[in-house]
């Protein structure tokens, strides 16, 4: 009896650890990005207006990054889709003032997101 008592402790001590590890990466993925973002791509690629549906993702997107990591996995997302999806910087960094929201650092190609708080 007491092999399986152990086994049970061994095993919610893993999942905890594992839960533990998953948290700390940041919880926001580059498809909850995109999938953020994507009503902004014929604005961000030049070829239409801003969406209210846009600006509505680009908040719930950064009301989601409340944390360090989070930010930084926002940021590196943004970094590697933008050239994929043809968005161009210049409309990256003015669709977050048209949407109304409030950034201290503006997007560059060349940004180095470890930096981002």
């Amino acid at each position: 009896m007491g092999g399986f008592g152990e086994i049970k402790v061994v095993c919610l001590v893993v999942i905890v650890v594992v839960a533990a590890v998953v948290t700390a990466e940041g919880a926001i993925s580059c498809g909850q990005v995109m999938s953020s973002v994507s009503p902004c791509l014929a604005y961000l690629q030049g070829s239409g207006p801003v969406a209210a549906s846009c600006c509505d993702g680009v908040k719930n997107l950064n009301k989601a990054a409340a944390t360090t990591p989070d930010r930084q996995a926002v940021c590196g997302c943004i970094k590697s889709l933008a050239p994929t999806v043809g968005a161009k910087p210049d409309l990256i960094n003015s669709l977050i003032s048209k949407c109304g929201v409030a950034l201290p650092y503006r997007y560059s190609p060349s940004m180095d997101c470890s930096k981002i708080q």
